[in-house]
C-alpha cells in the first residue's frame, strides 16, 4: 500500500495539472458514472492530501475523496489520451493533460462532514506543518500494545507504514514489541523528528531510502535500490550495523522486520 509521502507527492504533481482548471470528468469503467457525472465541467480549487488519503475540491464545493488502498494508481500524461480500457474507475482531463485512476479502495464524492469524519479517525501526519506529535503521544504513552502495532495504527499517525514503521524503529534502537506506554518521550520525538525527515525525502524523491551513507554497500552516489533499507525485506541478512541476522515475523498482519541487538527487547 502507498504511504504517506506517496500520497504527498500525488498531491503535488496534481495540484499543477488539475487547480484553477475546469476538469472533464468520466468513469470508462461506469462505477464513478453518477460523480463524475456531477464534476464533469467543474474548476479544480484545491488537491489536499492527508496520510493516505486525497481530497479534491472542485468550485461547486464538490469534495471527490480517493484512497489507494493496496491496488489503486494514478497514471497521467499529455493529450491525446489513449482510448480507455480495463477497469477505468475515473479519467480527469484538462486542455493540455489526463489523469487516470485504476483500482482504489475509495472514490467517492463526500460531504464535509464525512471529510471530517475521516480526519477524526486519524493521527497526525508527519508531512502537514501543522501536525501536532502530543496527539500520537497522547495514544501510545496510555497503551500497553507494542510499538510495532501502534505505528501501523491510522488512528495514532496518519500516512506511516510497513517500511516506515520498520526503518523509524531501527534508526530509534526502538525494540518493535515494547508497549507503548513503555516508550520514554525522548525517544518519541527523537522518531518524530526523524518521520519528518524520512517522509519529506520520500516525496522529493519519490521512494524511501533511510540508509546513511556510511553504512551502505556502496558509499558514493545515490543509494542503490539494495542499499536504501536497513531491515525491510532483509530477513536472513546480517544487520548492517552489528552483523546480526535481521529477523521477521507477522505484526499487525504484514511482515515486521528488525535487528534483535540493535533493537534489543
Amino acid at each position: 500500500m502507498p504511504e504517506g509521502h506517496t500520497i504527498h507527492r500525488l498531491a503535488k504533481h496534481h495540484r499543477p495539472l488539475l487547480v484553477g482548471k475546469a476538469v472533464a470528468v468520466s468513469s470508462p469503467q461506469g462505477r464513478f458514472a453518477g460523480g463524475a457525472a456531477l464534476l464533469d465541467g467543474r474548476t479544480v480549487t484545491k488537491v489536499e492530501p492527508y496520510g493516505k488519503h486525497l481530497w479534491y475540491r472542485f468550485d461547486g464545493g464538490e469534495l471527490l475523496h480517493v484512497h489507494l488502498g493496496l491496488y489503486g494508481k494514478f497514471v497521467e500524461g499529455a493529450l491525446p489520451a489513449p482510448e480507455p480500457r480495463g477497469a477505468l474507475r475515473i479519467r480527469l482531463t484538462t486542455d493540455e493533460a489526463y489523469i487516470d485512476l485504476r483500482g482504489p479502495t475509495a472514490c467517492d464524492l463526500v460531504t464535509p462532514a464525512e471529510r471530517r469524519a475521516v480526519l477524526d479517525r486519524l493521527g497526525p501526519d508527519p508531512l502537514r506543518a501543522t501536525a501536532d506529535p502530543d496527539l500520537a503521544w497522547a495514544r501510545i504513552s496510555r497503551s500497553r500494545t507494542s510499538v510495532g502495532q501502534l505505528l501501523m495504527d491510522q488512528k495514532v499517525l496518519a500516512g506511516v507504514g510497513n517500511v516506515y514503521r520498520a526503518e523509524a524503529l531501527y534508526r530509534a534502537g526502538l525494540s518493535p514489541f515494547r508497549p507503548g506506554r513503555d516508550v520514554d518521550r525522548g525517544t518519541w520525538d527523537r522518531m518524530w523528528a526523524d518521520l519528518v525527515v524520512l517522509m519529506k525525502a520520500g516525496v522529493r524523491a519519490g521512494h524511501i531510502v533511510t540508509t546513511e551513507r556510511a553504512d551502505r554497500d556502496r558509499q558514493r552516489g545515490t543509494a542503490r535500490r539494495e542499499d536504501r533499507f536497513y531491515v525491510y525485506r532483509r530477513h536472513g541478512e546480517p544487520c548492517r550495523r552489528c552483523g546480526t541476522e535481521v529477523r521477521t515475523e507477522v505484526m499487525a498482519a504484514r511482515n515486521l522486520f528488525w535487528c534483535p541487538v540493535c533493537q534489543p527487547a
